[in-house]
This record gives C-alpha cells, structure tokens and sequence, in this order.
C-alpha cells in the first residue's frame, strides 16, 4: 500500500490526485512531517520553552502524539495493548503525566518515544488497511457495540495534528523565530530516527 505519491524534495506532499485512501493517509503525514519539523533540532530548553500562561510545551507534545499513535493504533484499532515503553506511567495520578513528564525526558528519549510510535503506527495500519480498506471495523467501540471504521480512527488522528501543530507552530517561533506551513523543500530531521513512509 502506497500511503503517498512523493517526490524526493517533498515526501510528506500527500497526492495531488490520489483514491481516498491516499488522500486521508497524505493528510495525516503531511502533519505529522510538518509537526516533525516544528521539533526538529530543539535542546532540552527549546522543548521546555512556554508562552505565557500556559503549561503546554513542545516536548509534552512530542510524548504526547507518541503516545496517542500508540493507543489509537494499537490499542483502538486492532485491540492491541499499548506498547510495553508506555509500562512505567502516571496515568492513574494524571490524565495530562504525558505533558507533565515530558520536562524530565531527555530530548533523545522524547524523539525516540515519537519517532518509534508514528513507526508502528504506520507498520500497523499498513497490515490493516491490506486486509480490507479504510470501511472495515477497528477493535473499538461506544456503549451500544458499534464499531468504528478505520476511517474514523485516521480522521481522529489528523484532528488531533491539526490541534496541536497549529500549537506546535506558536511554540516554536517563540523559541527560534521558526515558521512555515509545511518542511521547506529538501528537509531532513537533524534529530531522532525519524524516517519517511515507505523507505
């Protein structure tokens, strides 16, 4: 399964013509390549830097998205459980401790936590969308047993990047002046293992 049609400066361009599939998967890694290029290259202070009031930075969101790519595409989609890295958390005590945490990571740790989740993720739906496209049901489920379509599940996600790149990209300017709508053409992660789709 082709997620996206590439070109060597611009990966993460979804397909200018594509089936659903490829339109829906194109959009979901076109942000997550330009969430990617928001963190790339930051120390730990970079991570850590906030804008006024709030508590929210860069590096809780970097384990942040791990974690959700993780949990939507694991543990919603196939009923999988959550990867063993996410074993030692303090999500009993606090719904945000991957916000909270994050300030006593390491920027390694934090890329490598990301960059291995979004790795799965992609290797997960892969396999799924093989066996039947994005109409089939996933594992989860509301109250009454209806399932969610694996459609539904991609969108989630790319709601959920749409939210916090927009976040991502006032955090980052406030840290080096770093701003744009997408990766200029040619950008590599300078950061992390951090990899393309399909290579």
């Amino acid at each position: 399964m082709a997620i996206t049609e590439t070109t060597a400066q611009t990966p993460w361009e979804p397909p200018l013509a594509g089936t659903e599939e490829g339109a829906v998967l194109g959009a979901l890694e076109r942000l997550r390549a330009t969430f990617r290029y928001k963190v790339d290259g930051l120390d730990a202070d970079g991570l850590a830097t906030r804008i006024g009031a709030s508590s929210l930075t860069l590096g809780g969101l970097l384990k942040h998205l791990a974690a959700n790519e993780d949990h939507k595409f694991s543990v919603k989609l196939s009923g999988a459980p959550m990867e063993p890295v996410w074993d030692d958390n303090g999500w009993d005590e606090s719904d945000d401790w991957e916000f909270e945490s994050a300030a006593g990571d390491a920027p390694a740790r934090l890329f490598a936590l990301y960059d291995a989740a979004v790795a799965r993720s992609r290797a997960s739906l892969a396999v799924f969308l093989d066996g039947g496209g994005l109409d089939q049901p996933a594992h989860v489920s509301d109250a009454e047993g209806n399932h969610a379509n694996v459609r539904r599940l991609v969108l989630d996600m790319v709601e959920e990047y749409g939210r916090h790149t927009g976040q991502a990209d006032l955090l980052r300017e406030a840290v080096d002046g770093r701003v744009g709508e997408d990766p200029p053409p040619g950008w590599q992660p300078v950061s992390g293992a951090w990899t393309w789709p399909g290579r």
